[in-house]
């Protein structure tokens, strides 16, 4: 593996006698020569799902044909893929293959014939992919999932289940397109399977979109990567989440190793990349002077059985009666804290909205308005426009709009979790 793993921890290690709490923020960057000089050390495997239920008929279906094809045409040779599509039940339109251009052109007549008719029952469709991904166990493995519509009810508990036996094989960005569908329902897909969640307003705007989620998966060639937190007996881990480039609780998904051990999923990962971690930890208080490891957060992957760390960072504690010392905020967890706050703010100001409680929906929008400002998270701050006239940043002082088109709502509901670094002081 030519890359390399760097784990920084920011934080103020100093606390006020009887503190219990410790905040951390950890920074894993990869730093490796150059994908594109260097042989990928894993093969990859990639999996397009297309909805092709009745509503994605006339455009939409035209266009995410036409998307398709040209994502398969960009697929580098050294690849795999297959193609699954999903109405009431899933169809393998084409299995697991090399990405060579014979296969390539076989897909692309296979692509052709795709027509859209039928309802929504989206855990037939994972069911089938889970089957194509499991063919190849060592691979970086990533899938697409495209949809206009809404899930059937009758799927829900079907969809859950399915998705437990997913979570972990591979990893799914999910795209809606047009407004007929639920953040909410794209958004537990992708959360359980490491990936992102995002609109397209418009079928024109597919292709683009696939993409760059294909060159995304493309550069990734680290798979299966955790991260292993240690914490000193009779600590609790309060939480543990991604903080950048999105916010993505892993609380829940810890897997308990051994005493003291847990490990939470971190996915693929790739040259250049770089995320933000966020714990906080519970420890017995320490008197003044004590000194603590409050946690030990390394980076392990596991390749045909065997387990490497890859990089490793400290988390400390130390008690004092120096009040300038223990009231110092670090600038990375207050940035961080702000940012989850944010997207807190959005969510509930858009729930609020959406029932008609013009007063909360105000306050709530207003309020992110005024953290979007202070963070610099102008992509936010933009998109935040869409759904209330500012008159005042810094303050939060908002109106909200009467006429609020329906795709900026969803793209302002699926992008609040994306968060902005810290700007260099």
């Amino acid at each position: 593996m030519s890359n390399q793993f760097k784990a920084e921890v920011f934080q103020n290690q100093f606390l006020p006698q009887g503190t219990k709490e410790v905040n951390a923020i950890m920074t894993i960057s990869v730093e490796g020569t150059d994908s594109a000089t260097t042989s990928p050390s894993r093969d990859r495997l990639f999996g397009v799902i297309c909805d092709t239920s009745g509503s994605m008929g006339g455009n939409k279906i035209h266009a995410a044909k036409d998307a398709i094809a040209k994502l398969v045409n960009l697929l580098p040779e050294d690849a795999y893929f297959f193609i699954v599509t999903g109405a009431s039940k899933a169809s393998v339109i084409f299995p697991v293959s090399q990405a060579t251009w014979e296969k390539k052109q076989q897909a692309i007549a296979s692509i052709k014939n795709i027509s859209a008719n039928g309802g929504t029952l989206m855990s037939t469709w994972l069911a089938e992919s889970l089957r194509q991904f499991k063919k190849m166990p060592n691979a970086v493995r990533q899938a697409l999932l495209l949809t206009d519509g809404q899930n059937d009810d009758s799927d829900e508990q079907k969809l859950k289940t399915i998705l437990q036996q997913c979570e972990g094989v591979f990893q799914c960005d999910c795209r809606g397109v047009g407004t007929d569908w639920r953040v909410a329902q794209l958004q537990q897909i992708a959360n359980k399977l490491l990936g992102t969640t995002d609109i397209i307003p418009n079928a024109s705007m597919i292709e683009a979109d696939f993409q760059a989620i294909l060159e995304k998966a493309m550069s990734k060639d680290v798979s299966d990567v955790n991260m292993r937190l240690w914490t000193p007996q009779g600590a609790k881990v309060l939480f543990c989440k991604q903080v950048s480039p999105d916010i993505v609780d892993l609380t829940h998904r810890a897997k308990p190793m051994k005493p003291q051990v847990v490990d939470y999923p971190t996915g693929a990962w790739g040259n250049k990349e770089s995320r933000d971690y966020h714990f906080c930890i519970e420890v017995n208080p320490g008197n003044v002077g004590d000194e603590m490891l409050a946690g030990r957060a390394s980076l392990v992957y596991t390749l045909n059985g065997t387990e490497t760390k890859i990089a490793e960072a400290r988390i400390l504690a130390t008690w004092t009666d120096d009040e300038a010392k223990s009231t110092k905020i670090d600038r990375r967890v207050a940035h961080y804290t702000g940012q989850a706050e944010l997207a807190q703010s959005i969510q509930e100001g858009l729930e609020a909205r959406a029932k008609g409680d013009i007063e909360v929906a105000t306050a709530k929008l207003g309020k992110a308005v005024k953290l979007a400002h202070e963070s610099g998270n102008e992509a936010t701050a933009k998109l935040l426009k869409t759904v209330v006239d500012i008159q005042d940043a810094p303050t939060g002082t908002v109106r909200l709009k009467r006429e609020v088109a329906k795709e900026d709502a969803m793209a302002l509901e699926t992008r609040s979790t994306k968060t902005t670094r810290i700007p260099k002081s």
